[in-house]
């Protein structure tokens, strides 16, 4: 077997370094001590492409595309090759992996450590894990056994061992090494190596021999030795036909031996005498790749070939058909396949039977067969196995193909092959917020709450609870004796489930802190046959999902309530309040996606399901990995592809995308751990997690906060930023109107700033509209904006010369107001109701109200304030110097007296605060997203002018009565206001000035006419609505036919006969109710003219001062949209 030693290179820095080929032989792949990853094309590659897998890689395998390297952080990790990006962790240790390995088919990974662990991973799904237990001392080598039964391990305790793989089980362990305390301690490294094929041998390097062990007898069957061997063997790999093994030795001798006949064919000496630390065959049996323990890379070439060929076809010949498996398992398929070049590759190989193994057939479908199912009888083969196999039969050795394909008996028809989707295994269920369960320390749960963690090592088994929120609680350590495995935390209680065993049911225990009795624990057994699946709390309540497919309700102290069924199996549960959120399997998914189905329960009084069964929309190819509610109670889940989805109650309960968390992350196999979601502040709360889908225990991880941002196009312009910022805070504030309608106190203030926001976006795209000149887009906008705004916008576009943009607008502006008054008029008028029975009633109604109306008026006076500033910069930008001058004097005055087109329009919103807070006239949204980057453009000053327009208007306000306020029957103005802000003249700028006189005056001015009963006081404050002076007129008639009607019968009744009049009757009422107002109004001002004789302290004079000072100005001539809204009238 003469071969030739081709000279050494250089590849890593000194250190132990390992060698391994492709799968097709095209590659030389090494890994060193400087931890890089070096793929070699050959020998002579002066430029290797390296891919860094850490400081140190310790050791590595490949196949099927992939690269798992042991490296110094302690974690096992794959990299694709041979592209080299991360694919993640496979598994971690708590010291560094020494040695890891692929098993014949590559869906299995061994791995063996210095903590003395040895960890069988499945390469698909890294959760599936077995440990083996038991050596004393860290582990050297291991190797699998090429039927996948068994495991072979060698450790600095001496012993080799070989474990029953699923059994995780030690069947025979061997003394026969010398013992050290260290990996780089001891004398060899012991690689094992299990002859391919058959695996009728496992070889160990004992001392300067090679030990030969039988699989299954586990006898010592022969010893492999060479008189020139004097040191140590520290390595030993078979070759692809399993006939040859070569050993590499401490002094650096390299030895091949025939094991049939147990003699030396091949002596080589490493040229400067360095101790080999690693052997690798070509997958073609010609060469030996080897590395030492400085760096360099080596290779033996031209090991016979011949030799082997002529052992194929002596085979061949010898039994043609008489055992057909025994042809291929004396000789490795490779052999046959060598003059076959699209064979190697890859992708081919799946089709045939796999390198190594050679018990099963694997047809294109991926799935493992039996051969033996295809076999009749030792010589026949049926003709679906000659189909599936033909790349590896028929095409390639003709020899056997023709033995056997005449052979087949006439056979039954085939049946039919499915070649369709294959069904994807469905998720198995989990804890949202725990990490998976076969970890010794791991997060059973992560919530807003707090962390619960479990603990089972050698030492214990214990679960540790540790609230955000000390108040709440103070931490518990628990001794985790019934081995719970499923855990949630809420304010009340912590809720744990164990498994059951043969002796035990599956238990449910609650830790109840928050009762105020001394039982703080209670405890049910499920019944048999019945297991804890899923879990979760509410308040004052907890669910646990069955394997029986059933969710049993208890309540926090122990009551059973109520119990329903499934329509699938849970893959998990999440509670908030009131709401309970179960997702299941509807249905089998197909190539790789999930077909989940999403049930949506609220326990209020009236129990209801909200969502029943609907499909829960996931990324394709991805599955559930969080579950929960945000802090204020909306649904929203992640799925595996990191794309968080939230419930949007205002569309019809659909799922919105509101955050990718993969388009953060720097590699593939970085992840984010989501532990929390805020709607208010808009935070996504998460672990990154580096290389892992889970966190570690320790040390504790921190938690990140990641932004919302709504998958809309073109986000990098002006106009997507401001839409994905408008409708993210339109979704984002959906949980006001569920919370309110739900029962629950709502902040206000909070609301009404989201609202203030959403308006603010709405004019600033209203005004980028407006300079692209997309006016029928500028129309659009002002469809969802409440009618103050929409004045705005039509001031805004006269200004910019759009008159035919601004007579759209006033129409949608006019349409706005009655549809704000027939609202109005269909729930009750409680102002006038109260407006007869005087003051003392009043202001016990009022008092609670005031308030928060107040705060509407001021925030739309904030609003109109911004809103002018804003347009003043317009102007100073298109118009000419002196025209932007005079501008500014016509437009400031607007700024204190802006309640002419904007105080009517608060009070909708303030008698629907009354009724019903949510319902926004018109745009029916509400939000507003709190820090979000501001666009920049000239409506960026509204945030600046916003401030100060708060303190002008706090510094007059308090002067104002707080008790007529609310009181002012609101829905007159409205139509009114519309048209005083389009028919800007004299008189109505005075009456505007009118109507927002402070009530204070009229209250303490007692010669204000008329001289009605206070009531009316509040009335003078706004002109009446015809609807008004019809019932003033007929009120008597309306007593007369029902004497002893209440105050509100009254009114009820005469809206009933209002609206039988007919529409032109209804209309002449309210002119003469405008004429009436304009009369009240020339008298005001004949009055206020005296100088403000009445005024009785300095704020007032103040006030009157300054009114007065505008109403000069707002002579001064008007714009021309005064003058088109004129005309129009």
């Amino acid at each position: 077997m003469p071969c030739e030693r081709k000279p050494m290179r250089y590849g890593h820095s000194e250190g132990h370094t390992e060698v391994c080929f492709d799968d097709t032989g095209r590659f030389i792949v090494t890994c060193g001590n400087d931890g890089d990853v070096r793929i070699w094309e050959s020998l002579d590659d002066d430029d290797p492409k390296f891919i860094t897998v850490g400081e140190k890689a310790y050791s590595l395998a490949l196949k099927n595309g992939k690269l798992v390297t042991a490296s110094s952080n302690n974690t096992v990790q794959i990299h694709t090759f041979p592209d080299g990006d991360p694919d993640g962790i496979l598994t971690r240790f708590t010291t560094n992996a020494t040695h890891v390995t692929f098993n014949s088919i590559g869906s299995r990974v061994a791995a063996g450590s210095s903590d003395f662990m040895v960890k069988v991973v499945e390469v698909s799904d890294s959760s599936q894990q077995k440990t083996l237990r038991g050596h004393e001392a860290p582990v050297l080598s291991v190797t699998f056994d090429p039927k996948d039964d068994f495991l072979a391990s060698a450790s600095c305790d001496g012993s080799v061992v070989v474990w029953n793989i699923e059994e995780q089980t030690q069947v025979i362990s061997w003394p026969l090494l010398q013992k050290s305390n260290d990996v780089t301690n001891a004398k060899s490294l012991c690689r094992l190596a299990w002859q391919p094929g058959m695996g009728k041998f496992l070889a160990v390097p004992v001392e300067t021999k090679v030990h030969l062990y039988e699989r299954g007898s586990w006898d010592h069957v022969s010893t492999l030795s060479d008189d020139l061997l004097t040191q140590p063997i520290n390595v030993v790999s078979w070759s692809p036909c399993g006939r040859f093994l070569a050993a590499g030795s401490v002094g650096g001798l390299l030895t091949v031996w025939d094991v049939n006949s147990k003699l030396c064919v091949e002596r080589q000496k490493h040229e400067k005498g360095f101790t080999v630390c690693s052997l690798a065959w070509h997958p073609s049996g010609s060469q030996i790749a080897y590395t030492d323990t400085e760096g360099c890379l080596g290779l033996l070439d031209g090991l016979g070939t011949s030799t082997a060929d002529k052992n194929t076809t002596k085979v061949a010949a010898k039994k043609p058909a008489k055992d057909y498996d025994d042809l291929f398992d004396d000789d490795d398929d490779r052999l046959m396949d060598e003059g076959l070049s699209d064979t190697k590759s890859p992708a081919k190989k799946a089709v045939g039977w796999d390198d190594d193994d050679d018990d099963f057939l694997v047809p294109a479908t991926g799935r493992v067969k039996n051969r033996g199912a295809f076999l009749d009888d030792e010589n026949s083969l049926d003709t679906g196995s000659l189909k599936l196999g033909q790349d590896k039969f028929g095409d390639n050795n003709d020899d056997a193909g023709s033995s056997v394909a005449p052979a087949a008996p006439p056979v039954a028809p085939l049946r039919p092959v499915y070649e369709g989707p294959m069904p994807t295994p469905p998720q198995k269920a989990f804890q949202p917020g725990s990490s998976p369960a076969h970890l010794t320390h791991r997060f059973m749960m992560w919530n807003f709450v707090g962390i619960v963690r479990g603990y089972n090592d050698e030492q214990d088994n214990a679960i540790d609870v540790e609230f955000h929120d000390t108040a709440v609680h103070h931490a518990m350590h628990l001794t985790n004796s019934l081995g719970h495995t499923m855990a949630d935390l809420s304010q009340e209680g912590v809720l744990l489930a164990c498994p059951s065993t043969e002796e035990l049911a599956s238990k449910l225990q609650c830790l109840h802190f928050s009762s105020w009795d001394t039982n703080k624990e209670w405890m049910v057994d499920l019944p048999k046959g019945e297991d804890a699946r899923a879990l979760c709390l509410g308040q004052g309540w907890a669910a646990v999902a069955t394997s029986t497919l059933m969710i049993r309700l208890f309540s926090i102290g122990g009551v059973q309530r109520e119990l329903f069924s499934l329509p699938g199996p849970v893959v998990c549960m999440a509670g908030h309040g009131e709401q309970l959120l179960v997702v299941y399997h509807r249905a089998t998914g197909f190539d790789g996606e999930q077909a989940l189905g999403v049930q949506l329960l609220q326990f209020s009084r009236k129990k209801r399901q909200l969502i029943s069964g609907e499909p829960l929309p996931l990324s394709q190819k991805s599955y559930l990995s969080w579950l929960g509610f945000t802090a204020e109670g909306t649904p929203c889940y992640v799925d595996s592809n990191g794309m968080v989805r939230m419930l949007n109650r205002s569309l019809g309960n659909t799922w919105t995308p509101v955050c990718n968390t993969r388009e953060t992350c720097k590699s593939k196999s970085d992840h984010y751990w989501v532990v929390g979601v805020h709607e208010n502040p808009q935070q996504l709360r998460c672990i990154p997690c580096k290389g892992s889908r889970y966190p570690p225990t320790l040390p504790r991880p921190a938690v990140a906060i990641l932004p919302f941002k709504l998958p809309l196009c073109q986000t990098t312009t002006e106009k997507g930023q401001m839409e994905e910022q408008f409708w993210r805070s339109v979704l984002f504030h959906n949980h006001y109107s569920f919370l309110s309608s739900s029962g629950y106190e709502i902040d206000e203030d909070a609301q009404n700033l989201s609202q203030k926001e959403q308006q603010e976006l709405l004019m600033k795209m209203f005004a980028l509209s407006c300079k692209l000149e997309r006016e029928f887009r500028c129309v659009e906008l002002a469809e969802m904006m409440t009618q103050n705004v929409v004045t705005l916008a039509i001031r805004y576009a006269s200004r910019s010369r759009r008159m035919a943009l601004a007579q759209r607008l006033s129409e949608i502006a006019l349409e706005k107001s009655n549809q704000m008054q027939e609202e109005e008029q269909e729930e009750p008028e409680y102002s006038s109701t109260r407006r007869s029975s005087g003051y003392g009633h009043t202001n016990v109604m009022a008092g609670g109200r005031y308030s928060r109306r107040h705060n509407q008026q001021e925030e739309e006076e904030d609003e109109e304030e911004r809103g002018e500033e804003l347009m003043e910069e317009e102007d100073g930008q298109e118009m000419e110097p002196e025209e932007a001058t005079e501008t500014k004097k016509r437009v400031n005055p607007f700024a204190k007296e802006a309640s002419s087109p904007i105080k009517p329009s608060p009070t909708p919103i303030g008698k629907m605060g009354r009724a019903n807070p949510f319902k926004v006239p018109d745009s029916g949204k509400m939000s507003a997203s709190s820090g979000q980057p501001r666009v920049t453009n000239i409506l960026d000053n509204m945030m600046s002018s916003k401030k100060s327009a708060q303190l002008s208007s706090s510094g007059g306000k308090p002067s104002k009565s707080p008790v007529l306020k609310p009181l002012a029957p609101k829905p007159k103005t409205k139509t009114q206001s519309t048209l005083l802000q389009m028919a800007a003249t004299k008189t109505a700028n005075k009456k505007a000035q009118e109507n927002t006189e402070p009530a204070a005056n009229l209250q303490k001015r007692p010669d204000t006419p008329p001289p009605a009963p206070p009531a009316d006081n509040s009335e003078n404050k706004r002109p009446k609505t015809g609807f008004q002076l019809w019932l003033e007129e007929n009120r008597k008639s309306i007593l007369a036919d029902n004497p002893d009607l209440e105050e509100t019968d009254v009114i009820k009744e005469a809206m009933g006969r209002f609206r039988t009049l007919s529409t032109e009757e209804r209309l002449s009422w309210t002119e003469r109710a405008k004429g009436q107002s304009g009369d009240a109004a020339d008298l005001k001002k004949r009055k206020r003219a005296e100088g403000g004789e009445g005024l009785e302290n300095e704020n007032e004079k103040a006030e009157a001062d300054e009114s007065s000072a505008k109403k000069k100005k707002s002579l001064d001539p008007s714009s021309k949209l005064s003058v088109f809204a004129f005309n129009q009238n």
